[in-house]
């Protein structure tokens, strides 16, 4: 079991390396990540002031979902044009969706960058999975048992249960995968690649009053 755990370590590792993000926490995939980030800050920090989050009109549809699921509300700031470019922070929170930015040393300080492996557009091809960036060591533990049904990195023969989560860890296979894909990101000399903000068009979720009523 540790060496399943070593793998996935491995890969955080190798992705705040190149990220430049002091912590690292791998998950199953982006929208979940988008979800812990702000359960974390509404609910164990509670450092939201304001319960409403503002976001684009036009982005994916999981982001409102789950800032509702995270017992927040829904504000949409209009865009021009039917795309999205690069990140945007979820405002009144700490949280940034990096969907459509993956490149070096991309980390801000004091934010929660929530990253995308999954789908055919984005620069890194996982198939599936996302990430969450931040130099918060203690948000960093919480969201290491969070992803994980609660558990420590341990046999739950071995574990003693004190905490609620949600089973959102990424498969070790796709940490495997991941590690052998990272040489991508890198030029012969051993320098960081940088890759340009991906632009992509969304609907404009405004229209749809499921996510603001």
């Amino acid at each position: 079991m540790n060496n399943v755990h070593d793998i996935t370590k491995d890969f955080e590792k190798m992705l705040g390396d190149y990220t430049n993000a002091p912590y690292v926490i791998t998950l199953d995939n982006q929208s979940n990540a988008l979800f812990l980030a702000l359960y974390y800050e509404k609910n164990i920090a509670k450092t939201i002031i304001n319960d409403t989050i503002i976001i684009p009109s036009r982005t994916y549809p999981s982001v409102p979902c789950e800032i509702i699921h995270a017992n927040l509300k829904v504000q949409f700031k209009k865009v021009t044009g039917k795309t999205l470019t690069g990140a945007y922070n979820l405002e009144n929170s700490n949280v940034w969706d990096s969907a459509l930015r993956f490149t070096a040393d991309m980390y801000m300080p004091f934010t929660y960058m929530c990253i995308s492996f999954t789908g055919p557009y984005k620069h890194f091809k996982l198939s599936k999975g996302g990430a969450i960036l931040t130099d918060n060591y203690d948000a960093y533990l919480w969201f290491k048992r969070a992803r994980y049904s609660g558990r420590r990195e341990c046999s739950y023969h071995d574990d003693h249960f004190d905490m609620l989560g949600w089973n959102f860890y990424m498969m070790p296979e796709l940490a495997a995968r991941g590690i052998l894909l990272m040489n991508q990101f890198y030029n012969i000399d051993g320098t960081k690649k940088n890759n340009e903000d991906l632009t992509l068009p969304y609907p404009d979720l405004s229209k749809f009053d499921i996510y603001t009523k």
